[in-house]
């Protein structure tokens, strides 16, 4: 329960403002390139059968760097230090117990499919945002129906041949990613408040 509560402040904080909201897309970023390149380089079968196309959120990321930055984002941006451990548990794991990636999967492209309508849409009303921009990470334009797309995705992680050693490791590394996904919210320097406040006048 307290972990979900800094979960919901720290996102929050990064709808208080512009410089937040950029300061959470900038980690997502980084942290999406290193997964995306580990899924890309690994030869873990189970990884490999748990990647859609669908789910890729970098081109969206790029969209929304180049919208927040300008053409030349790629040379102004930098890794946080909270950035900075998360990509490097994913290294970590990439190199030493590759299958771990698919609890990595689970809690960030799920996560982000589950809550990603909602998120996108509160950070439009809260910063101001138009026409997708800025927003183009929360957009699965290729998933038509996002609970039978999660459905499908949970029977083909159920499907994969795991021991219980190998599942229950998944599973805590999953808690682990929340960890992570928790302290790139913490750093942010938004008010939650803030945020809240700026919704509900938007919704008047």
């Amino acid at each position: 329960m307290a972990e979900n509560t800094q979960f919901v402040a720290g996102f929050f904080k990064g709808l208080a403002d512009r410089d937040s909201y950029k300061s959470l897309m900038t980690g997502l970023w980084f942290v999406y390139e290193s997964m995306e390149k580990a899924m890309d380089e690994t030869s873990e079968e189970r990884v490999r059968e748990m990647d859609y196309a669908a789910l890729r959120r970098m081109p969206s990321l790029k969209k929304d760097m180049e919208f927040f930055y300008g053409a030349d984002w790629d040379s102004r941006v930098q890794l946080s230090p909270a950035t900075k451990m998360y990509v490097a548990r994913i290294q970590e794991i990439a190199e030493t117990k590759p299958y771990l990636i698919v609890a990595h999967q689970y809690t960030r492209y799920l996560g982000d499919l589950f809550g990603g309508q909602m998120m996108g849409g509160m950070a439009s009303r809260s910063l101001g945002l138009e026409n997708g921009d800025g927003t183009e990470f929360y957009s699965f334009e290729d998933i038509s129906d996002n609970k039978i797309f999660i459905t499908e995705w949970y029977q083909r992680l159920n499907d994969l041949e795991l021991t219980k050693e190998q599942k229950e490791e998944i599973v805590d590394e999953a808690n682990f990613v929340f960890q992570l996904n928790i302290g790139l919210l913490q750093e942010l320097e938004g008010s939650p408040l803030k945020a809240v406040l700026t919704l509900a006048i938007n919704s008047l």
